[in-house]
This record gives C-alpha cells, structure tokens and sequence, in this order.
C-alpha cells in the first residue's frame, strides 16, 4: 500500500493514525504491542506528535508497549547521532513508559558485541512471538536517497544474511560500522511502515517500485513482509512515480 499526503505534517499525523491503531489492536488481541522504532529526521515529527498531542497521548497503550529500534550508529546513547537520543528526546521521555519496556542496542559497546547483546535482548522478550525470527507487531523504516533502509546499505554484507536477526555492518561510504536488524527480521513483522519524505529521495523510490529487482543496489526491494506493508510519503518523494505505481 502506497499512501502520498501533500506535506510532511500530514504524513506524520497519519502515521500516528497508523501507529496507534495498530498499537490498541495489538494490545486487544495479545495484551501488548512490540514496536521497533526508526532514527533519522522524517519520525521525529510522528514521535513527537504521538507524546505532545493530548489525543494521542491518550489513546496511545504506553504501559503496555515494547519499544525497539531496527538500527543504530556506533555511538553513545547520550551522542547527538544516537537513533535511541531523538527517540528519546521527541518520545520516550515525555511519556510514563516502564523501563524495563525501553530496549535500546548498546551501540557504544564493540559492534559485534553489541549485536550479540541485541539478539540476547530480543531472545529474552517473551512478547515477541519467535519461531524462527522475531515477530515484531510493527517496524517503522526511513529511506535514504540511495534506496537503503534501516542500516542495510547498498553493496553491504549485510544483505545476504539469512539466518542471523542483528548483525554488524560496515558501510564504506559512511566509512563507520552500523548494527542493524537484517531483512529476515524486518520481513517476519505483522505490520512494516515506511514514513519517507523529500525530493531527494524520488529517484530512489521509483528505482525500487519500478526498476529491476536489484537489492544490492536498492536494498528497500529486500522488504516483502510477511504481514502488510506501507508506504506514507509526501508529494516531494513520491514525484517520480508513476500513476499506474500510485493506484
């Protein structure tokens, strides 16, 4: 599903929409929700949204959501890069949250290290359904302008792990080491949602909607989950693509 709004403001209000109605359903049916969150700048305006609104904040189930992140930087969780910190500082600070229910990867430990402790952490959660992977209820994804999503970079080792769940993954261009949720995971998951916004990142999108299936290339192409997947964009992002890919 391909959702386009005229701005990000109405992306990120939908997509709280989305995130909250997966949230109650989720708690309904099983008593919890598992939540892997996204970095970069496009969520934070949703995180923010989700606490800050008096309605969200409401509705939203806090006490009974699991939080994760599907990637993370090589750095400190006090560092201005960490994807933990904006959660944090747009979300998870504003908001009474058990923290017990805050599962963060130790990116500052070494980077397989770090992976190591994170498929421990997922192990250790009773509230993901696992079978051969976890079952996450929802993971958020941005998008780069390349085509990656979460830490899976084009010409990365890490697109062709089929069996581990975290993995540490050097990304030349960025010359630093990412730990990331490998596509198996991602796949596994009920509900996958990416939030995507800027013209920058229109080529990119319709390289991996109608291109040739090329995932070393355009690594978003690896997502095919097993549940339901969308995609919220602007217009800005969504500008390259066809009619027949938007209907």
């Amino acid at each position: 599903m391909i959702r386009v709004f005229e701005t990000p403001t109405e992306l990120a209000s939908h997509a709280a929409d989305q995130i909250t109605a997966i949230a109650r359903e989720s708690v309904a049916a099983r008593g919890h929700f598992t939540l892997a969150l996204s970095g970069g700048s496009t969520p934070a305006a949703t995180y923010r949204l989700l606490a800050e609104d008096a309605v969200y904040r409401a509705s939203f189930p806090w006490q009974q959501t699991h939080f994760f992140w599907g990637d993370e930087r090589p750095v400190p969780p006090d560092h201005p890069d960490s994807c933990y910190l904006m959660a944090y500082q747009t979300m998870l600070s504003k908001v009474a949250i058990p923290e017990a229910h805050i599962h963060r990867i130790k990116a500052e430990l070494d980077p397989k290290i770090a992976a190591a402790e994170y498929i421990a952490e997922l192990s250790s959660c009773d509230q993901l359904l696992k079978a051969e992977f976890p079952r996450f209820d929802l993971i958020l994804l941005g998008f780069g302008a390349e085509g990656h999503t979460a830490s899976l970079f084009p010409g990365t080792k890490a697109l062709a792990e089929q069996d581990r769940w975290v993995v540490p993954n050097w990304v030349g261009k960025l010359f630093s080491m990412r730990i990331t949720l490998t596509a198996p995971v991602i796949n596994a998951a009920s509900h996958v949602l990416f939030l995507v916004t800027g013209q920058e990142k229109a080529l990119a999108l319709k390289g991996t909607f109608e291109g040739l299936h090329e995932p070393e290339q355009m690594p978003a192409q690896l997502i095919r989950p097993q549940g339901q997947l969308s995609y919220f964009l602007d217009q800005a992002a969504a500008s390259a693509l066809s009619p027949e890919t938007l209907t």
